[in-house]
């Protein structure tokens, strides 16, 4: 699939869920991301976690490339314009920070690439917005209000994009509960790419719960 923003934007929105991984070894991370993308979610954030972590990310996107070309992996836990440059030059598809930073935004702009900056508040969204993000990342979602806070900011401003990460779990009953509030989609971590599986190798588990999370979605959107 092509790479572009706005399909970038577009594809995050249909999956629906997000997978947030890390690991420090190349063949893991890529037996996981590989099975996200056959589970349906493959628009994937990888995190900028320990050490050579750049490194690590541009022998894993260079594979995905050659072999993967339709997931779409992107950097997130970047605050500063220097990392977000040094992921975009190995290959990142777009960037998430834990907070609104306006230089990362500024770097994402001038390569047409999206941006997804942690928001706690209706200021930090608005000035999303004037920086040109589509969408915002809640964060931490669950902390900063949850799904009533994400109702409350789509009533004066009802075009707002918003993507929780922190406090949505994989289950049909927070799915419902979050995408009811008007979420467009929602980062998902350690409950859906759960420690046990990763240290079992079992990404045959790992694409059965990523399958069932976007299904989830779908089926919600639906009813």
């Amino acid at each position: 699939m092509p790479h572009d923003r706005l399909s970038v934007l577009t594809g995050l929105e249909a999956q629906g869920v997000c997978p947030v991984f890390y690991h420090a070894d190349p063949e893991v991370c890529l037996n996981v991301i590989r099975a996200c993308g056959r589970g349906g979610a493959p628009v994937v954030e990888f995190t900028n976690r320990g050490d050579f972590a750049v490194d690590l990310f541009g022998e894993i996107a260079r594979e995905l490339q050659k072999t993967d070309p339709g997931v779409v992996l992107g950097i997130g836990s970047v605050i500063d314009a220097g990392t977000a440059s040094t992921f975009l030059n190995r290959g990142a598809r777009f960037v998430v920070s834990p907070g609104l930073v306006e230089e990362v935004a500024v770097v994402c702009n001038r390569r047409m690439t999206a941006y997804f900056p942690g928001c706690g508040s209706v200021t930090d969204i608005i000035r999303a917005h004037e920086l040109g993000c589509e969408i915002v990342k809640l964060f931490p979602g669950a902390s900063v209000g949850g799904p009533d806070f994400v109702k409350a900011v789509l009533g004066p401003m009802p075009w707002t994009k918003i993507m929780p990460t922190g406090g949505v779990d994989p289950d049909a009953a927070s799915i419902a509960r979050w995408f009811g509030s008007g979420i467009v989609a929602a980062g998902m971590g350690s409950k859906l790419i759960t420690d046990a599986a990763v240290k079992a190798g079992d990404w045959g588990a790992i694409e059965a719960e990523v399958r069932k999370a976007v299904d989830a979605v779908k089926a919600f959107r639906k009813g």
